[in-house]
């Protein structure tokens, strides 16, 4: 999966943070354009409340803008936002009772994805995601950002790390855990003759 960040090169997206430092408004409402979608749908994953949710990706990108000045172009705005909402994410979850009750997934998916990248599943296949993000959602707050970053953002150990603020061989030690998991739960919650489960073990190996 491209993300919408990835579209823009190194020099560009270094251009375009430069005009946003010296103030340039129509330049900040770009760099806020090309990572509000996926941002706000990481943050959702993490507090699991869609208000909660807006609130920290707001407060993620003032933050952000507050600090422009000490963020290094050595590395990609991306995980440098990222690594400020975790952190706010993990601020806001302190200050909240841990939340209960289900997922709304038709809510997520609204913002997860725009509407002319959404296109018709199977039932089969609108099954499979509700029991593998059920699942993701019972793993610990550093696991399922692990994942969440890892398969759903495709950033590597090393800018997971960076995110988390922990070190490598932590992430991959949460990764690991978090599929050990994440199977044991998906093979207790599903027959292993349903579809959806041939599918997940057959994608496992």
């Amino acid at each position: 999966m491209t993300e919408q960040s990835d579209l823009i090169s190194r020099e560009e997206e270094k251009a375009l943070v430069a005009r946003v430092r010296t103030g340039e408004s129509a330049a900040t409402r770009e760099l806020v354009d090309l990572h509000k979608d996926r941002l706000f749908a990481f943050i959702w994953r993490i507090v699991r409340n869609h208000h909660d949710a807006e609130e920290v990706c707001q407060d993620a990108f003032l933050k952000a803008f507050a600090s422009l000045d000490s963020f290094s172009t050595e590395y990609r705005f991306s995980t440098w936002l990222f690594t400020i909402a975790y952190r706010v994410c993990l601020n806001q979850m302190r200050r909240k009772r841990p939340l209960t009750g289900e997922l709304d997934f038709e809510s997520l998916e609204r913002h997860a994805e725009s509407p002319d990248t959404v296109t018709m599943e199977t039932e089969e296949a609108q099954q499979l995601k509700q029991v593998v993000w059920s699942a993701v959602a019972e793993l610990s707050t550093a696991q399922r950002a692990a994942v969440l970053l890892f398969y759903r953002y495709s950033q590597s150990c090393q800018d997971i790390a960076q995110v988390l603020q922990l070190p490598v061989a932590t992430v991959k030690s949460h990764l690991h855990r978090a599929r050990a998991r994440l199977r044991g739960t998906l093979e207790s919650q599903m027959s292993t003759e349903s579809a959806p489960f041939r599918t997940l073990r057959a994608l496992s190996g």
